[in-house]
């Protein structure tokens, strides 16, 4: 018996064992990429073929929430950026659409399934892109000294192009620039400011900058905050 296991077992021990660890850690690997697990992910829509003429009316978040399937090990390692969810634009009119988000819209990587979207469909409004100019309304604050009140505000320009949905510029009344700090301004000062619109969709096409010249005068009574 002895001369069995010196024989049999403990000849070359060292590489039988390391052997043996080797098998384990294979078999562990591979028992680990045969489970299937799930996990939740939520990716942005890419649109494909977007016509140049017209623009989103819809101002919702454009996502999409998937749940994948797949090899433990796969599913850890997977970047949000190797998942996309695509939907074609090609022949879009102005109004309203509906786009269904199907498996086939989702790319993933090999061995990687996809269990669940929702939403599954998309109600997306287009308009026709438009520009308009619009007046610039200056907004000015703080507290002027004592005597003294507001005695006129300009800007230079005194009017801006706004561009987006059609429907969305026409709503628009006018561009609104930053506050600028008026107090302790006595005569005249100005300010370089930027405007913006309300809307999120639509969006001042230019200058940069608006100068905003805020006069002030003496009043017969006090100035409080503007």
């Amino acid at each position: 018996m002895a001369n069995f296991f010196r024989n049999y077992i403990f000849k070359n021990l060292s590489y039988k064992l390391v052997s043996l660890l080797i098998a384990v850690m294979l078999w562990w690997g591979v028992g680990r990429d045969q489970r299937s697990i799930e996990m939740p992910l939520t990716v942005p829509l890419e649109f494909q073929n977007p016509p140049s003429h017209l623009q989103f009316n819809s101002n919702y978040p454009f996502e999409a929430h998937i749940t994948l399937r797949g090899p433990e090990r796969v599913l850890e390692e997977l970047s949000p950026s190797e998942v996309h969810a695509v939907v074609d634009l090609q022949g879009a009119g102005p109004g309203e659409r509906t786009y269904s988000v199907s498996r086939s819209n989702i790319r993933v990587p090999r061995d990687v399934n996809v269990v669940q979207i929702v939403p599954s469909q998309f109600h997306i409004s287009f308009d026709r892109t438009t520009v308009r100019s619009v007046p610039v309304q200056p907004r000015v604050i703080g507290t002027l000294l004592s005597g003294y009140g507001i005695s006129g505000v300009s800007s230079d320009p005194a009017t801006v192009n706004i561009v987006g949905p059609e429907r969305r510029v026409e709503a628009v009344q006018a561009a609104i620039t930053d506050p600028v700090d008026a107090t302790g301004v006595v005569g005249r000062a100005s300010f370089t400011t930027h405007a913006y619109v309300g809307d999120s969709l639509v969006r001042v096409e230019s200058p940069e900058t608006i100068r905003v010249t805020v006069d002030t005068s003496k009043t017969t009574g006090s100035a409080g905050k503007q």
